[in-house]
């Protein structure tokens, strides 16, 4: 006989084991430039993404915040993207997996480097730099420090642009000379173009350049639209509209024997704004208890505790949150593979990792209403390893 619950009864935190690890080494955006480098000789890169087949021109059109489960939701604002998702990952209509967390600094490291967060070191939004105790915001890179330090592996463009193929970045102006781009997307030649119609016109340009070329492009504007608005919002679905008219433009000029793989840094989730589902640290004292510094974002939390702590806050965290969070001790997230194999991490990033590491299942948000203003007042966010944040197409156009 099934006894009722009772008050007393403790549902049993979610198992490490049920997180949807990404694909790393086959299937995850740390396996894309190296497969496309690879395939054209470029020595020091191994094929990984067993489903595309090498082409002498490579050009990566990269949508920052169009997941691959909103692109497939919204076939009429984005009628060409939406027929190329067949052709998704080497036309096997399946998508790639961002890595963990989902989000743009460690997405976009993992797409340049082509080695997973726990190698290049960018493993959030915002770390525990181990040097200053300080948290460091990796996206806009404060509190500064040397990049090439922080982030020391060449990029695959680096590599490529050593190996006689013309490498070359196309995007905003405002993106040329930040240490981000430096340690993720750098090598060969940056061109800054202001609006999308100059970015896809010279990314075409830039890929019949010579025989043999590895372009990047990037738009960032439904991210932007999809974090103030929402996923369900029409400025939201106005930018996907623009953007999908971009990709055909691309797609329309490119020189013979040319790839385009257009794909994202991460997808997105819209979280209502009530106490359910917006869970304020700020003002929770048993998350608040032993902890120094919050880090990461609503969805993907580092949590540093202070000195002796670290047990007693993993058990708090797993005892408020686990229903709805995954929640790892530093040991435990990356034995999973969560940040990449666990062979291949980097011991520098060792203490970047929070002691706690607390990845979202369900719609909701671990808010800093304080600390963080501006992005607990988001609509749209993303960080974690569910579908809607972790899968992202890879439409294949081919000359």
């Amino acid at each position: 006989m099934v006894q009722p619950a009772s008050a007393w009864d403790h549902p049993e935190p979610l198992a490490l084991d049920t997180a949807p690890v990404p694909e790393y080494g086959s299937g995850s955006l740390a396996d894309l430039l190296p497969t496309l480098a690879a395939g054209m000789a470029v020595p020091g890169t191994a094929a990984a993404i067993h489903e595309l087949t090498p082409a002498d021109r490579n050009c990566v059109f990269l949508i920052d915040g169009l997941g691959w489960e909103q692109l497939k939701a919204h076939p009429d604002e984005a009628p060409f993207m939406t027929s190329l998702l067949a052709s998704s990952r080497g036309g096997t209509g399946r998508p790639l997996t961002t890595g963990y967390p989902a989000t743009t600094a460690t997405s976009l490291a993992s797409v340049g480097t082509g080695r997973p967060p726990g190698a290049h070191g960018l493993p959030g939004y915002t770390v525990r730099n181990p040097a200053t105790g300080e948290l460091m915001n990796q996206l806009r890179w404060q509190p500064w420090t040397k990049p090439h330090v922080w982030q020391p592996y060449p990029t695959v463009f680096q590599l490529a642009d050593r190996a006689g193929v013309h490498a070359a970045q196309v995007s905003s102006p405002t993106f040329q000379n930040t240490p981000l781009t430096k340690v993720a997307l750098s090598g060969g030649t940056f061109h800054g173009r202001l609006s999308g119609e100059e970015r896809m016109d010279l990314a075409a340009e830039q890929l019949a350049a010579a025989d043999r070329s590895l372009v990047y492009t990037y738009y960032a504007e439904v991210d932007g639209a999809g974090h103030r608005f929402g996923v369900d919002s029409d400025t939201w679905r106005g930018q996907l509209m623009y953007v999908d008219r971009l990709v055909q433009r691309l797609a329309e000029q490119l020189p013979p024997h040319s790839a385009l793989y257009v794909t994202a840094d991460h997808g997105m989730v819209d979280i209502p704004f009530d106490e359910q589902h917006r869970i304020d640290f700020d003002e929770d004292w048993e998350l608040r208890a032993g902890v120094a510094l919050l880090g990461g974002e609503g969805r993907a939390r580092h949590v540093y505790a202070v000195p002796g702590a670290a047990g007693d806050v993993l058990t708090c965290w797993r005892e408020v949150l686990g229903e709805q969070f995954w929640v790892a001790s530093r040991d435990e997230a990356i034995a999973a593979g969560w940040f990449g194999p666990p062979d291949h991490f980097d011991e520098r990033v060792y203490g970047r990792i929070g002691d706690v590491v607390a990845a979202a299942r369900d719609d909701v948000l671990l808010i800093a209403s304080e600390r963080e203003p501006k992005e607990s007042a988001m609509v749209g966010n993303h960080g974690s390893m569910t579908p809607a944040e972790q899968l992202v197409p890879l439409l294949e156009v081919r000359s």
